[in-house]
C-alpha cells in the first residue's frame, strides 16, 4: 500500500480547519491580478505553518474530497467566522470603500437571498486590509489611510499590506518560487474568463491544507444561492478525461478547448510583480490575522456560547425535560435506527441551545482543544438522540469519535461503534452517501493507524456501492492494501479485491488505474493454476492495454491466454484467438516492414521434428513393388536401426578388404531424436529434403495455417569467391539456389497433434540452415459471440472461410543430447549441438531405385520360387559396385557366377520349374548320377562373407537412366511364420566424391511360410563286405519325410522327385528301399522313409578336387533330373552351409608331445565324423482359385557325425535341467584329451560272417564246430594295434545265460596290427554242445594308435547281436 506522506493526526486537523472569507474592492481585485492570483490565491500558501508534501492518487482524491464538502445546517466546521475586506490604497476614498464594504457582507450574510455562504455566528469578525502597490502606488498616502483605519477600526482589526514589488517586466531578471500552482486547481483555470465581469473574485481554494484557516472569496453576483465550489465539482467525474468514451461523443470539442486552456494556462507565472520580501509580508500578515484577530475572536465567541448556554440550558433544559416526562413517562425507551427513520427531517432553529453545544464543539474541535470538543459532542449527541434527530445525531457521534481518537495521551478508546452508527445512520437514514463516505475515510485511516487493518478493510468494502465506481473503485482498493498489510497478509484476498477495484475503475473511465490494478493482481495469481483467473485477467489487461495503445503488452497478455493449457470453453477460446488475431494485426501494421514476430500458436514439438533427405518413395505399380527403404511413415525401432548399421559396416568392410575406414560413419536418411546428430548431415543437390514439423494445437478450437513453409539461410559455396548468405521464405518463381514448397492451406483441428511435411529444393552446393517455419495464422470463420466480439468479417482462401490472419514464424530450436563424457561434463549440465537442421549440400552422387517383379508374400518352407529385381539408375551419375548384404544369405540368390551354372528364364523348362533339369531315361532306375561344383562358382568360399553378394550388373556399371532386370531365386525359411528379411544394396559413384564415398538403399522383406516337409536323416556303416573296390566303408543313409502341412495353403500333396548327396568324399550310389513303389507321394500328415546306399569317392576324384569342390550325386524318382550342381539348387545349398564354410582351416603346429596327443585324438575323432550332406527336392500340388499350382522346393541335411539323428528344421532347444552348485575349484584338465567311448567304438569295425543256422547230429557227435570269420576293419587314416580276447568276460550265471555255453576253440587272443583303412579277417572256430540261439557277438577287442603308448585303450562295443541257431538232425 502506498505509505501515506500524512499521520492521521496530521490529516484530521488540517482536514478541519477555520474557514475566513475574502470580499475586495475592485481596485484591490485589480492589483492582485497583476500577479494572475484572486486576493485568496494569493494568500492560500501562505496560509499553512506546515510544508506541503505530495501525495498518492488516494490521498489526493481524499484530501480533495474532505476540502470540498459543502456547507451543511447539522455541523459548522466548514461555516465562515470572518470575513477579511479589503480595499486598495490607491482608490479615491478607500475609508468609504470599506464602509460599503462591510455592508455588502451584511447583506449577503443576513438577508434571505442567499443560502450560501453559511455564517458561524451572527457578529462575524471583519478584518479591514489595505492594499498598497509598491511599484505604482502613493506611500505616504497609504500610511495616512491606514493611521486613520486604525483610528476607526482599532489596531487589532485592520492591517496594511504592500505588495508587488517589482513591474512585471522585470520577471525574467531574477528566478522568484512560484508556491500558487500546486493550489491552483481546473475549476480555478476554467473560471478565470470570468475574473473581468464582476467587481470581486471567487475561487474555491478548500484545496489547501491549512493548520490555521481557509480563506474564500465572496462573489456579489452570487445570485442562485449554491455554493460556488459545487459549479463543477473536483471530483465530479468529466467524460471528456476518457479518451476511449470521447471519440464519437458530443463533448470531444469541449475536451478539445479545455486542453487548450490548461495548455495556454501552464506558461503562465503566478506571482510576477512579487518579490521574496512581498512573500515575507504576505507571511506576516497571515500571522498578524491569526493572531491578533481570529485566535482571540474565537476564545470570545467560545465564552460567550459557553455563557449562553449556562444562562439557557436551566430554563430551556428543564421545561423540555418535563414537558417530556408528562406526556411520555420518566423514562425514553431506546429505539433502534430502523424505527428513527422517519425522524431524520427534524431541524432546529438558529439560536437552539443544541445547536449552540455543536458550535462551541465545533469551535473547540477547529482550535484543537480536543478534549473540551470530545464533551460537548458527547452532550450534543444525547440531545440529538433523545429528540431522535438523526441527522444531527450521526454528526454528533462522528466527531465525537474523532475527538476521542485525537486527545492528547488517549485517555479513552477509539470508540469504533460511534463511527459504525454514524455511518450506517448517514447511509440508511438520511440517504447522505457524501458524508457516510467521509465518515469512512477519517474511521478506516484512524483503524490503520492502530494497526486494526481487517477492520478498516471491512468498512471500506461495505461503502462501495452501485452509485459511484471512483468511489468503490478507489475504497476497494483500499482495502486490497489492507489485506496485504496484516500481519499474517491475506494475499489471495488482496489480490481479489485489486481485481474488483481495476473493474471498477474501468467503469469509472480511469483505463490506467484499472490496468495498474490488474496488473497488480496478476503478479499473485501467476503460476498458481488458476488458469481461468489468469485468463480473465490476462483477457482485461489485454484490453485496457490495447485501449491504451500499449499495443506490445496487449500482445503480450493475449498471448499468454493462449499458450497456457486452457480449460475455457471453444466459445470463449475463440473469442480470445480473434482479439488477439485483431490486436496482433494493429502492432504488425505499425512496423510493416519490420522482422516477422514470434507466433505464439501452434505449439511446435521441436525435438519430434525429423528430416529426411531424398525422394519419397513410389507406389507398387501392379506386380512392380518398389524397395521399401527409408520413409518417414516408418517408425524408429533401435534394433532394426542397429542391425541395419551393422550390415552396412558389414559390406564397407568387405570393400575395403576388411578393414572398416576410421573416417567411416553410418548412412542416415532420416535424422530424428534418436539418431546421432552431432555431425553435420550430408545432402545430395537436386534431391529434396523433407522436414517434418510436429504441431499441436492445444485450443478447443481449429486453427488454419495459411502459406506454411520453412525458413532457411543459405551459404553457397564456389560462387566467385563470396560466401554471400541467402535468406528466403517464399519461392519467387525464378530458379533460385534454393527451391521452397509452400502449404496453401493446414487445418489443424482442436486439441490435435498433427505433422506438417514442408520440402526444400536444393539446387546449388553449399551449407543450408534451416531455421524454422514461416505461416498466416488464423482461425476459421465461426459465428460465435463471447464477450461482445462478434464474428470478425472473413475472407474466403480455398477450402475453408478464414475470419482473420497475422503473418509471423516460429523458431525450430532443438536441444541437443546432454553429454556425460568427461567428469566436468557429469558434474554439470551440458547439452551437445543437434544439426540435423544444418546439412551440407554436396555435389551429385548417383541414385538408385530397385523394383522387385513377381515377388512372393507367402511360401512353404524349403519353396524355390523365381522373381526379378529391376536395377534403376534415376541420376544423372553412372553408379558400380552394386553389392547386395542380407543377415539371411540362404533366402535368396542371383545364381552362380558363370552363365552354364545359371538356367534360362522359367518357360525354357518343363512345368515353368525354377531349377535346370535335363529328361533322363526311365531305365535308370535308382542309380545316382554324378556331378560336381566349387563353393567359390556360388560366391562361397573359405573365410568369405557369404552375407555380401556382389550383384552380377552388365559391364558392373549402370549408366544415368540405365535400368536392368536380373533372376533372383527365393528358398522359403525352414521356420514356419512371419519373416523380415532385409536387404542392403551398396553402391558407389564411378567417380570418386570425397564427401560420400557410398550411397545405400534399404529393403525389407516380409515373408510368411507355412509347413511343408521335415525331413530327418541318420547315417550308420554297412556291415556287407560287398564293395566294388573290395574295400570297407560302405555307409546306409536312412531319410525320413514327414509332410507336415495342414492344407493351410491348399496343398494336396508333396512329391519327392529326387534325393541328391553333397559331399567332398562320400555320395550317394542307389536306392536300397525295399518297396518297389517308386512314386514317392506324400498326403497331408503321411510320413515317408527311404533308404539308400553312399560310398566313398574314388581317391583319383578326391585328388583332382580342389578343398571348395564337392561331388553331387542325384537319385531321381521322376522323369527329370534337377540337376543339383547348378543354381538354385547348389546356391540354397551352399547357403545352408555357409556358417561351416566360413570356418578357417586348422593350421599345422611343431610336433610336441602335447600336440601329438591332440592329434591323436583329432584321428579318433574322424573316425566318428562324416561330411554327407542330403538335399531333399520336392515338388508340391496346390489348388488355388480352381487352378492346379505346381510349386518346387528343397530341404537340406547337413550329417557330420555316424549314428547321430539330423534335421532339415531347426531343433528347439530345451532348457537345462538345473544342476547343484559346486563349491569347490574344478581341476585344470585338458581340453579333448581322451576321446568318448562312441568314438573309439568307431575306429575299428568288426563285424562277424556265420551262417544263421547250423544243423548238427548231437546223437553221433556231442561236439558242434562252427567255422566264423571275424572281419576287422580300420576306419582311421593310423596304424592301429589291435587285441582280440576271445575270452568270456564275467562268470556270473546271468552272463552264462546270455551267452549260453559255447566256447571258441583255439587261441584265446590274438595280437594284430591294422595299416590305414586296412581290412583283416581271423579265422575261428566255435564249440557247441547243445541245441539252441546263441549270441556269437562275445569277443572283445582293444585299440590303440600304434605310436601311443597306453592311452586310449579301451574296449569296442560291439551293439549288434550276432545270433546262430543250432539244430539238432
Amino acid at each position: 500500500m502506498a505509505q501515506c506522506v500524512q499521520s492521521v493526526q496530521e490529516l484530521i486537523p488540517d482536514s478541519f480547519v477555520p474557514c475566513v472569507a475574502a470580499l475586495c474592492s475592485d481596485e484591490a481585485e485589480r492589483l492582485t491580478r497583476l500577479n494572475h492570483l484572486s486576493f485568496a490565491e494569493l494568500l492560500k500558501p501562505f496560509s499553512r505553518l506546515t510544508s506541503e508534501a505530495t501525495t498518492p492518487w488516494f490521498e489526493s482524491y481524499r484530501e480533495t474530497f474532505l476540502q470540498s464538502m459543502p456547507a451543511s445546517d447539522h455541523e459548522f466546521l466548514n461555516h465562515y467566522l470572518a470575513c477579511m475586506l479589503v480595499a486598495s490604497s490607491s482608490e479615491a476614498e478607500p475609508v468609504e470603500q470599506f464602509s460599503k464594504l462591510s455592508q455588502e457582507q451584511h447583506r449577503i450574510q443576513h438577508s434571505n437571498d442567499y443560502s450560501y455562504p453559511k455564517w458561524f455566528i451572527p457578529n462575524t469578525l471583519k478584518y479591514y486590509v489595505l492594499l498598497h502597490d509598491v511599484s505604482a502606488g502613493d506611500e505616504q498616502r497609504a500610511e495616512s489611510i491606514y493611521e486613520e483605519m486604525k483610528q476607526k477600526y482599532g489596531t487589532q482589526g485592520c492591517y496594511l499590506l504592500k505588495i508587488n514589488s517589482r513591474t512585471s517586466n522585470r520577471a525574467s531578471d531574477e528566478q522568484i518560487p512560484d508556491p500558487w500552482s500546486q493550489y491552483l486547481q481546473k475549476n480555478s483555470i476554467q473560471n478565470q474568463e470570468s475574473y473581468e465581469d464582476g467587481p470581486c473574485t471567487i475561487t474555491s481554494n478548500k484545496n489547501s491544507d491549512s493548520n490555521l484557516l481557509s480563506l474564500d472569496g465572496l462573489d456579489n453576483e452570487v445570485k442562485d444561492g449554491l455554493p460556488n465550489n459545487f459549479r463543477a465539482h473536483p471530483l465530479q467525474l468529466d467524460p471528456s478525461s476518457d479518451s476511449s468514451n470521447s471519440i464519437d461523443g458530443p463533448d470531444h470539442v469541449k475536451s478539445a478547448s479545455l486542453h487548450e486552456t490548461k495548455k495556454a494556462n501552464t506558461g503562465i507565472i503566478h506571482g510576477a510583480c512579487l518579490t521574496l520580501t512581498d512573500h515575507d509580508r504576505i507571511r506576516q500578515f497571515i500571522q498578524e490575522f491569526t493572531f491578533r484577530g481570529l485566535l482571540p475572536h474565537i476564545e470570545k465567541t467560545i465564552r460567550q456560547l459557553n455563557d449562553q448556554l449556562i444562562s439557557r440550558k436551566g430554563l430551556s433544559r428543564s421545561l423540555f425535560s418535563a414537558t417530556k416526562k408528562w406526556f411520555s413517562g420518566s423514562k425514553v425507551p431506546e429505539k433502534s435506527i430502523n424505527e428513527l427513520k422517519n425522524t431524520s427531517g427534524l431541524l432546529y432553529p438558529p439560536e437552539a441551545p443544541e445547536l449552540q453545544i455543536r458550535k462551541m464543539a465545533d469551535l473547540c474541535f477547529l482550535v484543537q482543544h480536543y478534549d473540551l470538543a470530545y464533551s460537548c459532542y458527547h452532550t450534543a449527541k444525547k440531545d440529538f438522540l433523545n429528540d431522535q434527530a438523526m441527522l444531527y445525531a450521526a454528526g454528533a457521534l462522528e466527531m465525537a469519535a474523532v475527538s476521542a481518537f485525537l486527545q492528547p495521551g488517549a485517555p479513552r478508546p477509539y470508540p469504533a461503534h460511534y463511527m459504525d452508527t454514524a455511518i450506517q445512520t448517514y447511509r440508511d437514514i438520511c440517504k447522505n452517501m457524501m458524508l457516510a463516505e467521509r465518515c469512512v475515510l477519517l474511521s478506516a485511516e484512524i483503524l490503520k493507524s492502530q494497526s486494526k487493518y481487517s477492520e478498516a478493510a471491512a468498512l471500506l468494502i461495505r461503502l462501495t456501492s452501485e452509485d459511484s465506481d471512483l468511489r468503490s473503485a478507489l475504497l476497494l482498493e483500499q482495502a486490497a492494501h489492507c489485506f496485504i498489510n496484516m500481519k499474517s497478509p491475506m494475499v489471495r484476498k488482496y489480490a481479489f479485491h485489486m481485481i474488483l477495484a481495476g473493474h471498477r475503475f474501468s467503469k469509472a473511465g480511469q483505463k490506467k488505474h484499472a490496468l495498474r490494478c490488474y496488473c497488480q493482481a496478476m503478479q499473485v495469481y501467476k503460476g498458481k493454476g488458476w488458469s481461468l483467473a489468469e485468463d480473465h485477467i490476462n483477457f482485461t489487461i489485454g484490453r485496457q492495454s490495447y485501449t491504451l495503445r500499449q499495443l506490445d503488452n496487449a500482445v503480450s497478455a493475449f498471448r499468454h491466454i493462449l499458450i497456457n493449457e486452457s480449460k475455457q470453453s471453444a466459445a470463449q477460446q475463440g473469442a480470445f484467438l480473434r482479439e488477439y488475431l485483431y490486436v496482433y494485426k494493429n502492432v504488425s501494421q505499425l512496423s510493416p516492414d519490420g522482422p516477422l514476430p514470434q507466433l505464439p500458436l501452434p505449439y511446435i514439438n521441436s525435438s519430434a521434428t525429423r528430416v529426411f533427405f531424398g525422394h519419397d518413395r513410389r507406389p507398387a505399380d501392379g506386380e512392380k513393388q518398389a524397395a521399401t527403404h527409408v520413409s518417414l511413415d516408418q517408425e524408429y525401432d533401435s534394433e532394426s536401426s542397429q542391425q541395419w548399421r551393422e550390415l552396412e559396416e558389414q559390406v564397407v568392410a568387405v570393400v575395403n578388404r576388411g578393414v572398416i575406414p576410421s573416417n567411416f560413419h553410418p548412412t542416415q536418411y532420416c535424422l530424428n531424436s534418436y539418431s546421432d546428430n552431432s555431425r553435420f548431415p550430408l545432402a545430395v543437390v537436386e534431391e529434396p529434403i523433407t522436414v517434418e514439423v510436429a504441431f499441436r494445437n492445444p485450443l478447443k478450437v481449429p486453427l488454419l495455417l495459411t502459406d506454411l513453409s520453412l525458413l532457411w539461410k543459405f551459404q553457397p559455396k564456389g560462387v566467385s569467391g563470396e560466401d554471400n548468405e541467402e535468406v528466403k521464405e517464399l519461392v519467387k518463381g525464378e530458379s533460385e539456389m534454393i527451391g521452397t514448397e509452400v502449404i496453401t492451406e493446414f487445418l489443424i483441428n482442436s486439441e490435435e497433434s498433427k505433422v506438417a511435411r514442408l520440402k526444400l529444393f536444393p539446387h546449388h552446393i553449399g551449407e543450408l540452415h534451416i531455421l524454422g517455419v514461416v505461416y498466416n495464422l488464423g482461425t476459421i470463420q465461426g459465428s460465435v459471440t463471447v464477450d461482445g466480439i462478434g464474428a470478425l468479417p472473413g475472407c474466403h482462401t480455398g477450402k475453408h472461410s478464414l475470419s482473420m490472419s497475422v503473418r509471423g514464424r516460429q523458431d525450430l530450436e532443438i536441444q541437443g543430447p546432454r553429454l556425460n563424457n568427461t567428469k566436468e561434463e557429469k558434474t554439470s549440465i551440458k547439452y551437445g549441438p543437434d544439426r540435423r537442421l544444418d546439412p551440407i549440400i554436396t555435389e551429385e552422387m548417383p541414385l538408385l531405385e530397385v523394383f522387385f517383379i513377381h515377388f512372393p508374400t507367402g511360401l512353404l518352407c524349403g519353396e524355390i520360387r523365381k522373381a526379378y529385381v529391376e536395377f534403376v539408375n534415376v541420376s544423372k551419375c553412372p553408379l558400380t559396385g552394386l553389392r547386395v548384404v542380407s543377415k539371411r544369405p540362404e533366402f535368396f540368390t542371383f545364381g552362380g557366377n558363370t552363365a552354364a551354372l545359371t538356367p534360362l528364364s522359367p518357360s525354357a523348362s518343363e512345368n515353368c520349374s525354377a531349377y535346370k533339369t535335363v529328361v533322363t531315361d526311365p531305365t535308370s532306375v535308382c542309380t545316382a548320377l554324378t556331378s560336381s561344383a566349387s563353393s567359390v562358382d556360388f560366391g562361397i568360399g573359405t573365410g568369405s562373407q557369404p552375407e555380401v553378394i556382389p550383384v552380377p550388373l552388365p559391364d558392373t556399371v549402370l549408366l544415368p537412366g540405365a535400368s536392368v532386370q536380373l533372376p533372383m531365386w527365393l528358398r522359403g525359411p525352414d521356420e514356419e511364420g512371419v519373416h523380415e528379411i532385409n536387404f542392403l544394396f551398396y553402391y558407389e559413384s564411378v567417380k570418386k566424391q570425397p564427401k560420400i564415398r557410398h550411397r545405400i538403399l534399404r529393403h525389407t522383406a516380409v515373408i510368411c511360410t507355412s509347413r511343408s516337409l521335415n525331413v530327418r536323416a541318420t547315417v550308420c556303416r554297412s556291415n556287407s563286405l560287398e564293395d566294388e573296390e573290395g574295400r570297407g566303408g560302405n555307409m546306409l543313409v536312412f531319410v525320413d519325410v514327414e509332410n507336415t502341412n495342414t492344407s493351410e495353403a491348399g496343398v494336396k500333396e508333396f512329391h519327392i522327385v529326387q534325393v541328391s548327396s553333397s559331399s567332398k568324399h562320400w555320395k550317394l550310389q542307389k536306392s536300397v528301399n525295399l518297396s518297389e513303389n517308386k512314386d514317392a507321394k506324400l498326403a497331408s500328415r503321411e510320413k515317408g522313409k527311404f533308404c539308400f546306399k553312399a560310398i566313398r569317392c574314388k581317391e583319383e576324384e578326391v585328388a583332382t578336387q580342389s578343398p571348395e569342390k564337392y561331388t553331387f550325386a542325384d537319385i531321381i524318382f521322376g522323369n527329370e533330373q534337377i540337376v543339383s550342381s547348378a543354381s538354385p539348387c547348389a546356391d540354397f545349398f551352399y547357403r545352408s552351409l555357409s556358417s561351416e564354410l566360413k570356418k578357417p582351416q586348422a593350421q599345422s603346429s611343431l610336433h610336441t608331445e602335447k600336440q601329438s596327443i591332440e592329434d591323436a585324438v583329432r584321428l579318433i575323432q574322424k573316425c566318428n565324423e562324416v561330411d554327407l550332406n542330403i538335399v531333399v527336392l520336392w515338388k508340391a500340388y496346390v489348388v488355388e482359385d480352381n487352378k492346379q499350382l505346381i510349386l518346387e522346393g528343397q530341404h537340406h541335411v547337413v550329417l557330420h557325425t555316424i549314428g547321430k539323428e539330423a534335421f532339415s528344421y531347426p531343433q528347439k532347444q530345451e532348457p537345462p535341467e538345473m544342476e547343484l552348485l559346486k563349491f569347490f575349484r574344478p581341476e585344470n584338465t585338458t581340453v579333448s584329451s581322451r576321446p568318448s567311448v562312441e568314438q573309439l567304438s568307431n575306429l575299428i569295425k568288426m563285424s562277424l560272417h556265420y551262417p544263421e543256422s547250423f544243423n548238427h547230429p548231437f546223437h553221433q557227435k556231442s561236439l558242434c564246430l562252427v567255422p566264423v570269420t571275424l572281419l576287422l576293419s580300420n576306419c582311421s587314416k593310423a596304424d592301429v594295434d589291435v587285441i582280440v580276447d576271445l575270452r568270456h568276460k564275467t562268470t556270473s550265471p546271468e552272463a552264462l545265460e546270455i551267452h549260453g555255453s559255447f566256447t571258441w576253440l583255439g587261441q584265446t587272443q590274438y595280437k594284430l596290427q591294422l595299416k590305414s583303412q586296412e581290412i583283416h579277417s581271423l579265422q575261428l572256430k566255435a564249440c557247441f554242445v547243445h541245441t539252441g540261439v546263441y549270441n556269437l557277438g562275445t569277443p572283445r577287442v582293444f585299440a590303440k594308435l600304434s605310436d601311443q603308448v597306453t592311452v586310449f585303450e579301451t574296449s569296442q562295443q560291439n551293439s549288434m547281436p550276432a545270433l546262430i541257431i543250432i539244430n539238432n538232425v
